[in-house]
This record gives structure tokens, sequence and C-alpha cells, in this order.
């Protein structure tokens, strides 16, 4: 009886001519041991040896390695999710040399399970077994070239093991005015044959005023994609709103298996829409699958590798803590060892994530969060249906990072504050929110020492709008976006300073702040000293008041990097660039602002926790409803 191999995953090299990238396809690196760290001596990766998508020169005399992000094969996830139990790798060498096939263990460890010499043309297959990955590791090959360059190409992983589902996959695009990016996202979509024929529908659903179906490329792209292309517009519901779209719009269309979310502001990498599909397909039970986050601007760097809401404080992590955000140019597979390691998720980020539409189903659409910890929630609430989530390594996009953002301190900290408290109010194992309540007034207490008076009365708000129950979320989504915005005014915190004439003078014309002694250092004070420094700048906030000439102008001047909340209370004001650089903000200390904020943080934490038992009680009745397509389908269409 004759076998039937299906690929899996496609050996590629990049789709453009970028440098920073060639490392997440190719490790053509020597690396040399230094101490206890493994450091790049000489790169012998070319563009001009990127003979095309699935073709790569490797010049005499010389290895090349494909343990890459991209290239290798992360056979421990595959052990441990699907039905996959061996793979064969196929690819093609032409010339003189020598095919070495590795794997690796969960520590790290490589070990070598193959070789092939050839000349000329050859097709190697290689078959390797996926049983004894259970804690992690890879497969990957290299080359070595003898006395003439090597060409390899049509680079493949196969499986026997039969697909346990067929279906093909829906994608939704959730865009608020970047209809360039979602332009050029769809042009990638239709320019790759192997994910075309996996997609049933494209869903941009646009919630901006400049729309995707203006963009000049947008007419050709549409022609080439046809009928698998559907764009909708609609109000501004957040991402949440958008994804809940397409999940309906998937569910009520009845072609998919699968819904696959990106978010716009991302560059793609097809192939790992196809991976997500594959592995899907082999999964032993439905389970949602999740992609990894690369920089857009800043390409080789990994921000996250698996992510993780710790239960007590009910807050979210990227594993490992101390090793992420990740740069491939410094370390890249062969050399990383924790990345060898298999790491379980709670939840993946709806920057590029598939779920089963069996899961949607079963659980409904989004929360109505308009944006943050929806994604975390959706993936909870599945969980607790038993529906894993897995992040695949290998699967990923480009994606505009969130450092350089202040969204903790604008109108998004009442979502932030909300979501968390709201998706704790479904999932927390605790009584009373565990560390939660705590964890939050905290939050509020560093923002108030930091004169941030403006995220503080937000998050008060969340806190008032939860205590009054769920319907609230599904009832204020088309509206709260401008009232928190509108709500900025009555701050001057949030005015952007951009020109020297709004930024006061002091000396002779010039800015001159001077930092006080006792006020640097890299770190915030921890143990004892957290706790004097905490009661010592409390005080000093609740009693004194500012001193006259700093309320007329700066006291100090200080980069975004240092205005942090551990030296902003030793001022009575401060000028502090903003994030993205583009100007500066002003805060001034204001006792009688700061005292009523404090005392109204005590009581609404003590009320949110005194009334928790009864909170979660009502949340978690009313979620079927306010996550329903019924409920959703009102606000579509206004």
């Amino acid at each position: 009886m004759s076998l039937t191999w299906n690929e899996i995953q496609r050996v590629v090299f990049p789709q453009d001519a970028d440098p920073d990238v060639i490392s997440l396809y190719v490790d053509a690196d020597v690396w040399a041991k230094v101490g206890d760290r493994e450091v790049r001596v000489s790169d012998r990766a070319h563009l001009d040896d990127l003979l095309a998508r699935d073709r790569f020169r490797i010049g005499a005399g010389e290895r090349v390695s494909f343990a890459s992000y991209f290239n290798a094969f992360p056979a421990s996830y595959w052990q441990q999710w699907t039905n996959v139990d061996r793979i064969r790798l196929i690819v093609e060498t032409s010339g003189e040399g020598t095919l070495l096939v590795y794997r690796s263990t969960a520590q790290g460890v490589p070990q070598r399970v193959a070789s092939e010499p050839f000349t000329d043309t050859m097709l190697h297959e290689i078959e390797l077994p996926v049983t004894t990955f259970g804690d992690g590791g890879w497969y990957w090959f290299e080359v070595v070239a003898g006395d003439h360059e090597v060409v390899v190409g049509g680079g493949r992983w196969e499986t026997d093991a039969p697909e346990l589902r067929s279906g093909g996959a829906s994608i939704g695009i959730t865009t608020f005015n970047k209809p360039d990016y979602c332009v050029r996202t769809l042009d990638a979509l239709a320019a790759d044959t192997t994910v075309r024929d996996m997609l049933d529908r494209v869903y941009i659903v646009d919630q901006g005023n400049q729309r995707v179906r203006d963009e000049a490329e947008f007419e050709s792209v549409a022609e080439r994609l046809g009928d698998t292309l559907s764009l909708i517009e609609q109000p501004n519901l957040g991402g949440s709103g958008g994804f809940a779209r397409s999940m309906a719009e998937t569910l009520e269309a009845g072609d998919s298996d699968f819904v696959i979310l990106l978010d716009d502001d991302v560059t793609i990498e097809p192939e790992s829409i196809a991976r997500a599909v594959r592995f899907a397909r082999h999964t032993t039970r439905p389970m949602i699958v999740g992609g990894h986050m690369f920089d857009l601007l800043n390409r080789p760097v990994l921000h996250a590798f698996a992510e993780t809401v710790d239960l007590k404080p009910f807050v979210w992590h990227a594993q490992p803590h101390d090793e992420v955000p990740h740069d491939f140019r410094f370390s890249n597979l062969r050399q990383t060892r924790w990345m060898h390691a298999r790491m379980d998720a709670d939840y993946n980020g709806w920057w590029f994530c598939l779920i089963p539409t069996e899961v949607v189903r079963s659980i409904g659409l989004s929360l109505p969060a308009f944006i943050k910890w929806d994604d975390a929630e959706y993936c909870l609430r599945a969980r607790d249906a038993g529906y894993p989530t897995v992040t695949l390594p290998g699967m990923a996009l480009w994606h505009v990072s969130w450092l350089d953002k202040d969204d903790s301190i604008d109108w998004q900290a009442y979502f932030h504050a909300r979501n968390r408290i709201v998706a704790a109010l479904l999932h927390s194992p605790y009584d009373d929110g565990g560390l939660l309540t705590r964890d939050s007034e905290r939050w509020d207490l560093k923002h108030l020492l930091s004169m941030q008076y403006y995220p503080v009365t937000l998050r008060h708000r969340a806190l008032r709008d939860i205590l009054s129950g769920p319907n609230h979320m599904q009832q204020g989504m088309a509206t709260i976006l401008g009232e928190l915005r509108a709500a900025a005014a009555d701050f001057p915190e949030k005015t952007v300073l951009r020109d020297d004439h709004e930024i006061p003078m002091t000396v002779e014309g010039k800015r001159v702040y001077p930092v006080p002694t006792g006020t640097s250092g890299p770190k915030g004070p921890r143990g004892t000293r957290l706790v004097w420094f905490t009661l010592q700048m409390t005080a000093r906030q609740w009693f004194t008041r500012p001193a006259p000439r700093n309320v007329t102008e700066p006291q100090v001047e200080l980069s975004k990097r240092d205005g942090t909340w551990f030296r902003l209370p030793h001022f009575d004001s401060a000028l502090v660039s903003t994030a993205d650089g583009s100007g500066k903000v002003r805060y001034t200390r204001d006792p009688e602002t700061f005292r009523r904020l404090l005392r109204e943080s005590r009581r609404l934490h003590r009320e949110i926790k005194r009334r928790w038992p009864e909170l979660a009680r009502e949340y978690r009745a009313a979620l079927p409803e306010i996550t329903s397509p019924e409920a959703w389908s009102e606000h579509f269409t206004k």
C-alpha cells in the first residue's frame, strides 16, 4: 500500500531584499565560543544568494545551516498537539557537497541524525520520527558545499499522518485608518497560490474614515482575489468589534473550518498562514493556534514566545520573562538554548491567531471590550470549554511594536483597567479576585505620584462601570471612545508641546532644568525601601503644596525613559518626552486632586473586592448573551 505524504511546512526565503531578515530564514554565520556565550565572528549570507522564494546558493567550501526561525521544524509542538508521529524532509541540491540533518533536545543540544553526500542534482528524501520531543526540540538541515557552489531548492517537510480536518480558512482583518497596510497584506495573500488555495474568504472590516477602497492599489488587488475578498464598512467598535464581525461573517457563510484574525498594521509572511491551517488540520482536538510577533520597525526582533496569564494578580506575561524581546541578529536558533524547550501558552494575541469555527460556535464571539484583554479573555474562555491555545514557532508576522506607545496613560487606560478586571471576574479562580484589586490600586498610586491624573480618572470610570453590571459593555460601545477622548480636555497634562515657543524658557531664553540629586537611578526601590519611599512620597503629595515658581514653569525636564513613577514624585512639575519622541508633556502637582483621587481609588477598589462574588456571578451569567452574534449584530449595522 503506497503512502500519501502531504506538505506541512515549506522551506522559504525572504520575499524582499531586506538584509535584516536573512537571519530569520538562514543561519549562514560563523559563531565562536567566548566565555559562556556564542558570538558571531563572520557573516556568509548575502542578498545575491537568495535566488528565489525557494532557492538559496551556498558558496564553494562554505557551510550553511537552515536552523532558523522560519525554516527549522518545531517537532515538539507537532508531537504534543497533533497526530503526526513521523515526517519526511524533501530537499533538492545541485552541486557537490553533503546534506546534514540535526535534531535538538529540549536543552538546545544538537544531535546529528542523518548525513547524505551528493554530486550533481539530487533529490533527498529523509524520514524522521516525531516521537522523542516531549519537552522540546527541533529538526533542521545544513549543507556543506564542496569545491563548487551548491544551490538548495524545493525544500519542504511532509507527513503521512491523515488530516483530521480538511476545511479551509477565512481571514478577518480589522482596520482603522491603515488602508496602505491592508492593501499590502492583500497583495501578499494574492501572490501566494498555496495560501490562496486554503482561503475561503478574506474579510476586511474597515472602521476608519480613510477607506481601504480608496487606496490606489486596492482595485487591482481586489480583482486578483475576486469573490474571495469581502470589504465591510462599519462604525468603529474597536478591535473586538472588528474581529467579532469577522467571526460572525465566517459562521454565517458556513464554508470554513477556521477563522484567522490579523491586525491591520502588519507585514505578513504568507507561509505562516499555510502553516497555521496545516497544523490546525492535524491537531488531535480543536484548538486555537497563534503566531508570534516580530517588530515591524526592527525586523529581527521577536517580542514574545508564549503569552501567559498569572491568575493571582491577573496580569499577562510574555514568556520567558528575561529573554524577550529577542534579537536574532545576535543569537540565532542554534545559539538560543531556551528556544528549544516547548513553551505552552495561555493565550495568543490577535495580531495573528487561528480559531476553529467549532470553537466560535461553542463559546461565542469576542467580548465587547473595544480593545485590550479581548484576546486573552477569549483564549481563557476557550480553555474553560476544553479548547487549548498553542503558539506555534515558525508562524509569525511583523507588527508595529507597543514599546513606543503611551497607551497606559492615554484614553486606553480605561480599557486596560476595565477589561482586566472583567476578564478576572469571568475567569479568576479566587473568590475575592486574588491580588488583583491590590495591584490595581497600586497602579493608581503610581500614576498619582507621577502627577498623571487623567489615566486615574479614566480608571475610576472603568471601576464604576464594572460595578454597574455587565450590560454596560454592549450599551456604551459606540460612544465610549469619544467620551474618553473628550475628557482629556480637562487635563493640561494631555496637551503635547511640540514647538519651542510652547515650552517655558527660564534662564536667558534657554530651558535649564537641573535634576536634583538623589532622584536618579536605573531601577525603582525594592523591599523596605519601597515601603519607605511610598509613605514618604504619599505624605509629600498629600500635605505639601508645590512651590509657586514650579507651577509657573517646569521644575525639571526628563526623557521618557527617566520619567518613571519613582523619579517624578520628587518634583512639583516636570516636562517629560512622549514615547514616540514627537513632543513633551507637562505634569504639575495638584495636592487637592491627588487627595480626591486617592480617596476614590481606595473606595472603589474596596467596593470591587467586597462585591467580587456577586459581580463574578453576574458577569459569568451574562457572558453568553453579551458575546452572542445576536447581541453583536445590533452594532454592526448602526
